[in-house]
């Protein structure tokens, strides 16, 4: 299923709910949706179910989990399952494609050592009990520097570990971006392998990109002004241009905490 045939599934299809997911911290139930003869899992997390943040204004996470994808779709790279916001058995909410994760896949791993072996990226020090430390890492791959890229713009304040959803056919998806598009940089991540690194010329062509369909009449202006606010536009704008300015992947801020918790 292509993701415009995806999308429209999820828009218009009926919605039967199967159960809920508790360790979410918001409501997200598992559901089914069927139209037209084709029927898919998805995920739906209604508004309603939004627990309250201080930093974010109340009742915008779908909005924003939404958004997450209109810019993974204008990257070409199809990092975000399919996400509409459509109406649902508990009011409006956000509507994502069930993607099935291959558990054996190892994106992150602790390891002795105070270096990483080749084809793996430092992210930091953790704790591990007893007085113990290990050094965390990420894999050295192209399909997560692509989403360090992509939680850049789009000022993502919690990459966990969990968040990463390899599949059976080789795709990386990202998922859970409820917290994105802040105006204030919030940018939290496992993803910090790359800090300070050169961008590739494959990630300075879609932020170009990027920075045209962004522009005042640009499409994806067009698609993100239902779903956030102009200010928090602007901020994107502002983020891709800085990227392309510096020609590097970010570095943590300092003012602002670096890794999610849980990190995982």
């Amino acid at each position: 299923m292509t993701p415009p045939d995806a999308a429209e599934l999820l828009a218009r299809g009926d919605i039967t709910v199967r159960g809920r997911i508790r360790e979410a911290s918001n409501a997200a139930l598992y559901c089914t949706v069927s139209y037209d003869g084709q029927d898919a899992a998805c995920i739906y997390k209604p508004v309603a179910g939004e627990r309250p943040l201080w930093d974010f204004p109340d009742g915008t996470l779908a909005q924003r989990e939404v958004a997450a994808y209109e810019v993974s779709e204008a990257t070409g790279w199809g990092l975000v399952p399919p996400t509409v916001l459509r109406d649902g058995p508990y009011g409006e909410g956000m509507c994502q494609l069930w993607v099935e994760a291959v558990p054996e896949a190892e994106l992150l791993a602790l390891v002795d050592g105070e270096e990483p072996e080749p084809g793996w990226k430092a992210i930091g020090f953790a704790e591990v009990g007893e007085g113990r430390t290990a050094l965390l890492v990420h894999a050295d791959d192209e399909r997560l520097r692509r989403l360090a890229v992509l939680d850049a713009v789009v000022n993502n304040a919690d990459r966990k570990g969990g968040h990463l959803l390899p599949t059976g056919e080789g795709r990386l998806y990202g998922i859970d971006h409820g917290v994105t598009f802040n105006v204030e940089n919030k940018l939290r991540t496992l993803l910090w392998g790359w800090a300070g690194e050169p961008l590739t010329q494959e990630a300075v062509d879609v932020l170009e990109g990027l920075r045209k369909d962004l522009a005042d009449a640009g499409p994806l202006t067009a698609r993100l002004q239902p779903l956030i606010t102009g200010a928090e536009i602007d901020a994107t704008r502002a983020r891709v241009a800085a990227l392309l300015a510096s020609g590097k992947h970010p570095e943590p801020s300092g003012e602002w905490p670096a890794i999610p918790w849980p990190p995982v």
